[in-house]
């Protein structure tokens, strides 16, 4: 009997694309929109955080958040996302997908909101509270990678789960632009209303007071769209792969399906019998060592190499845009200009290439496989790399900047119709249903060990070594993604159950259930 709950796997795995499926991948896709509005909006607001707490008086030049400071702005939410994504994904595993889908989401819109809020009579004690805030902000986006991913991958049939699981994922690039154009019109709109000259013309009243509620608007803005979604995202049911093969109730597994997809199945026992089988193992133990030991190196080193360049270019774009004259200096624009035009570049970005390298991944994910996008992501990242940073005094005359702006955009591209895509879908795959959340929470986790080196890191390298050598060492970084790469294993077609090995290892039970046919 300990074979049956795989009738209801394999209605699901056959299933018609239907209207649940664009549904759930809205639901969950909204925590991402958020997920990547709330970390990279930061990005936007540094330069004008600068600016309003840390002006120096008699200063050649518009202040600027200390190193240490804005080191811990940018990356303080990604030690909190770190975090969440070892504790959720493990709750996720013990608790059920859908118990702890909602705490997420709320914890993201409360510190969304309180981050905006932050207070203090001095500079140091309102950073202090936007990162308090930032990490409890991270640790509840943390949660939303390996339940979402994790859902997703669960209430897809096979043909299609790939598209499905990256479609979540893309909604992160809508974020990142949605991002850019809060920041357009909310900066557009104060700086009609409030106009100011610039830095060098009058330092002091370049940063007019309502500067102050341009950042805290942007900030807070990032609330809206998580909060519309999580009353439907409560009303999600558990998943059909947790409920059998993790609870062991197969007859709730298939009822769950049947209110939210069209799938019929026959009516079976209410519990499957709990006996021991060889696919019980935990997660700390020879036998996952054996057998998915290296799936798990692979999806965290991949996933580590990949964020360490991605986050280091996103966060820190506008400080090469300003490097290569692409942005004019800081003293020729007022405080809030200085805001529209970081957006602006950002957006166009955004728009050019980070969006479309996305919805490129979705709609060729489930025909070229997962194992060849991820390494002609990471080889494209690295030439393209190499030739911008290589003659990188080339791509600062005034006359290659638009070259050097299109070079860079192609790496974005690259990144996200490759591996940041990905590295994303393939740890909700690989691994067996009850330590599938905690695999992709702990690869998950990886990555942001890897935003965490590329925030903090990028900043001191630039610095220190210089942006040439700095992108060098992010080219290097993409290549060894690519030897990585070969640890990962294909999923492209397959089930869950097939791909995780939940339905080989001499099981004939299973076997022979995947040969019936299921009355759908």
């Amino acid at each position: 009997m300990a074979g049956e709950p795989l009738k209801v796997l394999d209605a699901l795995d056959v299933a018609k694309t239907q209207c649940y499926h664009f549904t759930a991948i809205v639901i969950a896709g909204m925590g991402f929109f958020t997920d990547a509005y709330d970390l990279f909006c930061v990005s936007l607001v540094t330069k004008l955080l600068g600016r309003i707490y840390y002006h120096k008086e008699g200063s050649t030049k518009p202040g600027e958040l200390p190193s240490n400071v804005a080191a811990a702005v940018n990356g303080v939410a990604f030690c909190g996302t770190l975090s969440g994504q070892l504790f959720f994904g493990w709750l996720g595993d013990k608790m059920g997908r859908k118990r702890v889908y909602g705490m997420t989401l709320m914890l993201m819109v409360i510190c969304s909101v309180a981050s905006g809020l932050s207070f203090g009579g001095h500079p140091s004690s309102v950073v202090a509270t936007l990162c308090f805030f930032r990490f409890w902000l991270g640790f509840g986006i943390g949660g939303d990678y390996p339940l979402s991913a994790t859902i997703m991958s669960e209430y897809a049939n096979k043909k299609t789960r790939g598209a499905f699981i990256a479609a979540v994922f893309a909604m992160q690039g809508f974020g990142i632009l949605a991002g850019g154009v809060v920041a357009i019109i909310v900066s557009s709109a104060f700086d009609a209303k409030f106009p100011a000259p610039s830095y060098q013309e009058n330092p002091a009243a370049s940063t007019v007071p309502e500067a102050d509620y341009v950042w805290r608007i942007i900030v807070i803005f990032g609330a809206f769209p998580a909060l519309l979604t999580y009353y439907w995202r409560m009303k999600m049911p558990e998943t059909a792969r947790y409920t059998a093969l993790v609870a062991k109730n197969r007859k709730q597994a298939a009822a769950d399906m049947s209110k939210v997809l069209q799938v019929e199945l026959d009516s079976e026992q209410d519990k499957i019998d709990e006996g021991k089988s060889k696919n019980d193992f935990g997660l700390f133990t020879r036998s996952f060592l054996r057998r998915h030991g290296l799936h798990l190196l692979g999806t965290t080193s991949t996933w580590f190499l990949l964020d360490i360049a991605f986050y280091s270019q996103n966060l820190f774009q506008k400080d090469i845009f300003t490097a290569i004259g692409w942005l004019p200096p800081a003293k020729t624009m007022n405080a809030i200009e200085e805001v529209y035009r970081i957006a602006r570049a950002q957006t166009l970005i955004a728009l050019c290439s980070t969006v479309p390298g996305y919805w490129f991944t979705v709609a060729l994910i489930d025909v070229m496989g997962r194992f060849a996008i991820q390494l002609m992501g990471f080889f494209f990242m690295t030439v393209f790399m190499f030739a911008i940073a290589i003659p990188y005094k080339h791509w600062t005359l005034e006359s290659n900047r638009i070259g050097f702006v299109v070079m860079y955009s192609l790496t974005f591209f690259f990144a996200n119709f490759g591996p940041n895509a990905t590295t994303f879908v393939v740890p909700a795959e690989i691994f067996p249903a009850r330590l599938r959340s905690t695999c992709h929470g702990i690869s998950a986790a990886s990555g942001k060990a890897g935003a965490i080196i590329g925030a903090f890191g990028f900043q001191y390298a630039e610095k220190a070594i210089g942006v040439k050598k700095t992108l060098i060492i992010l080219g290097v970084v993409n290549a060894l993604g690519m030897f990585f790469t070969s640890l990962v294993p294909e999923s492209k077609g397959k089930s869950l159950e097939e791909v995780s090995g939940e339905a080989g290892e001499g099981d004939e039970r299973i076997t022979e259930s995947r040969t019936h046919s299921i009355p759908v």
